[in-house]
């Protein structure tokens, strides 16, 4: 019998992490659920876990491939589901017992497309609330949808510039639940990381929210999105990651160009590359980068030279900023290669302390 909802785990080398993930998925309060556990390869005892689990529980299917990473995993789990709705988990998570119930009687109630809740970013020793300053529950349809949540995932525009860490806040797939027909018939897959270094999310949910008619936001933190895991992709040192992100902003704009989108996306795309200063800069000055001081320095120049990186800062806007991040950006913008340096250097000391 099909399912209402298949979960997509993909693995590779999480055997410390995955009981946790996998029992938060199975103790859920909505049980017509299928787990798809797709394995990357993995090379630990995470086989052999998910071997055991899906001998107790019919309800986790147990995908084995050759290792091609996150996105190829989560492409393949795709092509197996068999749910109405389809939601990702990644399985160094967990998630609370009633997250699926909840967001899936919202889906139903409003016949919607995808839905989304908020998480907690769980450091071991603490957690915080990622907070959105939205009602407990918005729902958006037809070219709301586009122009309000799509547009938002492309890059912000006017006062929502003010908070650059909140980016990709909207662009996770792990706080989702999308309608399976909406991705099989418009064939939505991930994009390999080895292309775009990062936000293979948000480029997925660039596409997912296009096509979406109704979108509903349910602001409560059902999802653990655990922060600890050392071996993430996403505390790595990228020495590509320039090239790759310029292989993202192309991405976005072909796709823009395709659909014929308005102005305000373009410039959306735009700040987007603006504050993204930020990420590279980080990745520049990584304790992974085995480069000199100097090295990196003037590699840090090469990113505030570059054309264009320059023509985007002509129109970015720094006056929505505090004035920690406007002069940050403010010397981001103007080239001021040392004054950028030491406030990542700041920023970095400051990330670890303060989470």
């Amino acid at each position: 019998m099909k399912p209402k909802i298949s979960v997509i785990v993909p693995i590779y080398n999480v055997e410390q992490y995955l009981s946790r993930c996998l029992d938060s998925l199975l103790s859920q309060n909505f049980n017509d659920v299928e787990i798809i556990a797709v394995n990357d390869g993995s090379t630990d005892g995470s086989a052999k876990l998910l071997s055991d689990y899906a001998k107790k529980d019919s309800r986790i299917v147990v995908i084995e491939k050759e290792n091609g990473g996150v996105s190829s995993a989560r492409n393949e789990g795709i092509r197996a589901a068999k749910g109405e709705y389809i939601g990702f988990v990644d399985p160094d998570d967990w998630v609370d017992k009633d997250m699926y119930e909840s967001m899936y009687k919202s889906a139903v109630e409003e016949k919607a497309d995808i839905v989304m809740c908020t998480y907690i970013r769980e450091f071991g020793t603490h957690s915080k609330i990622k907070e959105f300053n939205l009602p407990e529950k918005v729902c958006y349809r037809n070219e709301e949808v586009q122009l309000k949540v799509m547009r938002r995932l492309i890059g912000p525009l006017n006062e929502e510039i003010a908070n650059p860490e909140l980016l990709d806040a909207w662009g996770t797939v792990w706080s989702k639940l999308y309608r399976l027909d909406i991705l099989k018939e418009n064939n939505l897959e991930f994009v390999d990381l080895s292309k775009i270094g990062t936000n293979e999310d948000s480029l997925f949910n660039i596409y997912a929210f296009y096509y979406a008619k109704t979108f509903v936001f349910i602001n409560k933190p059902y999802y653990h999105y655990w922060r600890v895991n050392t071996t993430s992709v996403t505390t790595s040192y990228k020495p590509n990651l320039m090239n790759q992100w310029f292989n993202l902003y192309g991405i976005i704009e072909n796709f823009l160009d395709n659909k014929k989108m308005e102005k305000d996306f373009y410039i959306a795309l735009n700040n987007r590359i603006c504050l993204g200063t930020l990420g590279l800069g980080l990745n520049t000055i990584s304790k992974e980068n085995k480069g000199s001081t100097l090295m990196k320095i003037s590699r840090l120049h090469s990113i505030l030279k570059d054309k264009r990186i320059k023509e985007s800062f002509r129109q970015f806007e720094i006056k929505y900023f505090s004035i920690a991040w406007r002069v940050f950006y403010f010397c981001a913008k103007f080239r001021f290669t040392l004054g950028y340096y030491f406030i990542l250097v700041v920023i970095d000391k400051l990330r670890k302390i303060v989470r």
